[in-house]
């Protein structure tokens, strides 16, 4: 298996990339997340990859973050997901987007995705629940000012994660930890 490729950029087409490793020459498709992070060619770059062998072909893609590449390695585990519909949701959202999307189940965000549906979306949300979200964290996104207090309150006082995120969404910025938890419990008493 390749894991890794450190070599210089020569060539960009999306979602194709070409790198030079020594004198041998990668194909490596890669998300537009990982393509817009690329440096100009003619540079250095380090890319964790994840070879896909098939009947027809072998394929490398590659992830400028560990995150990412795990994140394509739980989506292709889901039946009826390809790699390159992994790489597809990859383009258009981020890792922690992805996350977030599945710990609160919303479909509505995945399916703005080309290419999945609303049936697509829904048993991406049912398979990759308690496994992506939980994996990589849906708290970074939320963790600005004292929301991460605020979303602990709630769960220790016996709210799910989902219902404590939404009520966290409803709060203005720069709450206090205490006024963010009153008035999450009055709309969560809603």
């Amino acid at each position: 298996m390749i894991g890794r490729l450190t070599g210089t950029l020569y060539e960009k087409q999306p979602p194709r990339i070409g790198l030079d490793v020594q004198g041998v020459g990668y194909e490596i498709d890669v998300s537009m997340t990982t393509f817009y992070a690329l440096p100009e060619l003619g540079s250095q770059v380090t890319l964790l990859t994840h070879l896909t062998v098939r009947e027809d072909a072998h394929i490398l893609f590659g992830f400028s973050s560990a995150e990412e590449r795990a994140a394509f390695r739980e989506l292709i585990k889901v039946s009826g997901i390809g790699a390159r519909t992994a790489l597809s949701v990859l383009s258009g959202l981020s890792v922690s987007d992805l996350s977030q999307a599945i710990t609160m189940q919303d479909t509505a965000l995945l399916v703005r995705v080309p290419g999945i549906g609303k049936k697509t979306a829904e048993r991406l949300l049912l398979e990759l629940k308690g496994k992506l979200g939980a994996d990589l964290g849906v708290t970074p996104s939320i963790a600005h000012g004292g929301q991460t207090d605020i979303l602990h309150a709630l769960t220790a006082l016996g709210y799910s994660e989902r219902e404590a995120l939404a009520a966290l969404k409803t709060l203005p910025e720069g709450v206090s930890v205490s006024d963010g938890i009153r008035l999450a419990l009055k709309s969560l008493s809603r």
